[in-house]
């Protein structure tokens, strides 16, 4: 099965999830309207109240708040109308289902988590007073206990769910801070590349003063060319925090050191072909892209070797492209490859995505129609400085 075909496969079971969650409110909602009619009353509200509880459902992603509000509202005005007329009745099963299914929604995706929490517990009370008023004496304790059961089920479901949301949230964002940091460090090293330069050059520029006054001028152009390439790269530090340095890193990377990445993973995992567009070269790229570039590289191929062992071959190129550069790696895999939807549970792309964004480019990776991967790397470049 193909990504493409995996990921079809998880949004129809999403969907098929989604209708049978439906189908079932539909028939608790028909047993109230059976209810309904046998008890008559005050009970011909209830089926109303489950049928505004479903639709409430069906919109809970745009408001999943008010609809619980909503629902709550309904059910209690309907349970002190019974309990006023001295009526007999007894809770809605359509009613009940859709505040316990909201109650999952609120307490996994409400923020902030004291607000979710007050938010699930109101429909607890909501029940018990739907079972208290309505339904006086033992049968209404009985039926109590099993909605405070059928709430604490609830709320157990989006505790947990929302447990993962927020482990989720924490990896991606431990990914970020560190993919910052690394990025920090290079940017670092290339300031402090220039800075040494410019330093040299000053020296000599005042060295030779005295004697070539003429040979000065060649000097200061130098010196401000490399200024300007030290205020670029200290423009994309801001907002990036910096740990501590390693003084053994180099001050930058070249096409070249992409080649040799290639060479050796094709040494020992599949084939790689490389290619590098015609206008690419080290002049026209600034060094915090080339390092980025070679990071993108290293991990699109590391997932290959991770996640797609049986890959017949890669194909990777380097190319002018919309006033930039793009680089694209694409996962040719074989019949008998197991395939994952999502590269590395997602958290490698987050890395790839944090950096290449820090320089003003995008990120974009999943499968494409001829059923291939394919990670897509973008970086804007100064047009005229490339010569594109």
């Amino acid at each position: 099965m193909s990504v493409r075909d995996t990921q079809r496969f998880a949004y129809w079971v999403q969907q098929l999830s989604e209708m049978a969650l439906v189908g079932w409110l539909g028939l608790l909602l028909l047993a109230d309207i059976a209810v309904a009619v046998s008890m008559r009353d005050a009970q011909y509200t209830v089926p109303v109240c489950g049928l505004i509880g479903i639709g409430a459902y069906l919109l809970r992603h745009r408001f999943r708040v008010q609809g619980l509000v909503l629902m709550m509202g309904m059910s209690a005005g309907v349970s002190l109308f019974t309990a006023l007329f001295h009526w007999n009745g007894s809770p809605g099963f359509a009613e009940a289902g859709t505040l316990l299914l909201l109650t999952v929604g609120v307490l996994r995706w409400v923020t902030p988590l004291r607000f979710a929490v007050l938010l699930s517990v109101l429909p607890m009370i909501t029940l018990e007073l739907a079972s208290g008023l309505r339904m006086p004496g033992n049968s209404g304790i009985a039926f109590g206990f099993l909605l405070f059961v059928a709430w604490a089920v609830a709320m157990g479901i989006g505790a947990y769910l929302r447990y993962q949301r927020e482990r989720r949230h924490e990896t991606v964002n431990a990914v970020r801070r560190a993919e910052r940091l690394e990025l920090a460090r290079e940017l670092h090293d290339l300031v402090a590349h220039h800075i040494t330069g410019i330093v040299v050059q000053a020296q000599a520029a005042r060295t030779v003063a005295v004697q070539k006054p003429e040979a000065v001028v060649p000097s200061l152009e130098a010196i401000a060319n490399a200024g300007a390439d030290a205020l670029t790269s200290m423009r994309r530090l801001v907002g990036v925090l910096r740990a501590d340095d390693d003084p053994s890193r180099s001050a930058g990377t070249t096409l070249a050191d992409l080649r040799v990445l290639v060479e050796t993973f094709s040494a020992g995992g599949p084939p790689v072909a490389f290619d590098i567009g015609q206008g690419v070269s080290d002049l026209t790229l600034a060094p915090e892209v080339l390092t980025t570039l070679h990071r993108v590289l290293r991990e699109s191929l590391t997932n290959v070797r991770r996640h797609a062992p049986n890959a017949g071959w890669v194909e990777a190129n380097l190319s002018p492209a919309d006033r930039g550069v793009l680089l694209r790696v694409h996962n040719y895999v074989s019949h008998s490859d197991p395939r994952v939807s999502r590269l590395g549970g997602g958290f490698g792309l987050v890395g790839m995505a944090e950096r290449v964004n820090a320089l003003g480019g995008d990120l974009v990776a999943g499968p494409t129609p001829q059923g291939t991967w394919e990670v897509r790397a973008w970086f804007p470049l100064d047009r005229e400085a490339a010569g594109f």
